[in-house]
């Protein structure tokens, strides 16, 4: 049975690209509207299944997707990949749910939903495999789930249940604006569910709408304050910086030509959470070594996934990122 099991959504993203074979100017592509959306699995705790079990650690998947060509083909990614997939549900009664992403500049994505009703927001806790959860040492959840029931409760008595049952819980906010009534209903319902997490997975941004602290180590504190044993805060080019009651470091991160950073957060976490699995220690035992190994480790993973298009397709093996790392990260 798996190690770590996600639950949450899993998608189609369909990734904007230009047809640069009739044209040579991204601008003059925009302009005639000459793009063409490129098909990929997606889902911020699929991709995080996904890269745990390419690197070397059984997971699994629990969600529920539409009956539908996405959903056989998310299926087909997840059994592909080797993840477990006796929590996935295909319900012909909902589709899945659709993404079309389209890079802004600056590593900025622009992202269009069809999610009304769809397949992730009606899996009910009924419908969840406890036997799974049982079985395993870490769930990973997002708050995508949140945004309205019965997929909120599903998932919030899903992680109590692993609570109470002495896994490692991880969490990642995962903020998208537009799948929220509003940001007072996203703030509340991402922070209700902080009490239950070891690790939170937050970039800069989240971070602050998260804690409403606009400086970084008072939000940070209010996570920690909550009971989050270890707050990973990615920053891009930049690295992460990795964050316990015992200190807070800056890890860099390393060179690669980046060209599309979707899904490089998820392959830094599903990185991070395989060594901390593969470490065999408890959350207690866990010291800051561990943790900068773990987090150079992400680094090299999300550095390397953002290297190619998509999210699942771009993920780096484990051979990959140790020949990265042995070049050494950029300070």
């Amino acid at each position: 049975m798996p190690d770590i099991m996600s639950i949450g959504e899993m998608l189609v993203d369909f990734t904007a690209m230009h047809n640069m074979q009739d044209i040579e100017d991204a601008s003059e592509a925009d302009e005639k509207g000459d793009i063409f959306y490129k098909q990929n699995p997606g889902g911020a705790p699929a991709n995080v299944a996904v890269m745990a079990a390419k690197l070397g650690v059984s997971s699994g998947f629990i969600g529920k997707m539409g009956l539908d060509m996405f959903g056989k083909y998310l299926r087909d990614t997840l059994s592909d990949a080797g993840v477990e997939t006796k929590g996935v549900i295909l319900d012909k009664n909902f589709s899945t749910t659709l993404a079309f992403v389209r890079k802004i500049g600056d590593g900025e994505r622009d992202f269009v939903f069809y999610r009304k009703n769809s397949a992730d927001l009606n899996l009910n806790y009924s419908e969840v495999n406890l036997k799974l959860i049982d079985s395993c040492k870490l769930l990973h959840f997002g708050a995508l789930l949140l945004t309205s029931e019965p997929s909120k409760s599903a998932v919030i008595n899903t992680v109590e249940y692993a609570k109470q049952q002495g896994k490692i819980i991880s969490y990642d906010p995962n903020w998208r604006e537009r799948l929220w009534e509003s940001k007072e209903a996203a703030i509340k319902a991402m922070r209700s569910v902080i009490m239950y997490a070891d690790v939170v997975k937050v970039s800069e941004a989240e971070l602050q709408i998260i804690t409403e602290s606009a400086n970084l180590l008072p939000a940070i504190a209010k996570l920690l304050g909550y009971g989050v044993k270890v707050v990973c805060i990615t920053q891009g080019a930049k690295g992460c910086i990795i964050a316990t009651k015992h200190g807070i470091e800056r890890l860099p991160t390393f060179k690669v030509e980046t060209v599309d950073t979707l899904g490089a957060g998820d392959s830094f976490l599903g990185a991070f959470l395989s060594r901390l699995v593969l470490s065999g220690k408890s959350m207690d035992e866990i010291e800051m070594e561990d943790l900068r190994e773990f987090a150079t480790y992400a680094n090299a993973c999300g550095a390397l996934s953002s290297t190619k298009v998509g999210a699942i397709p771009a993920m780096p093996t484990h051979k990959e990122i140790l020949a990265l790392m042995e070049q050494g990260p950029v300070y």
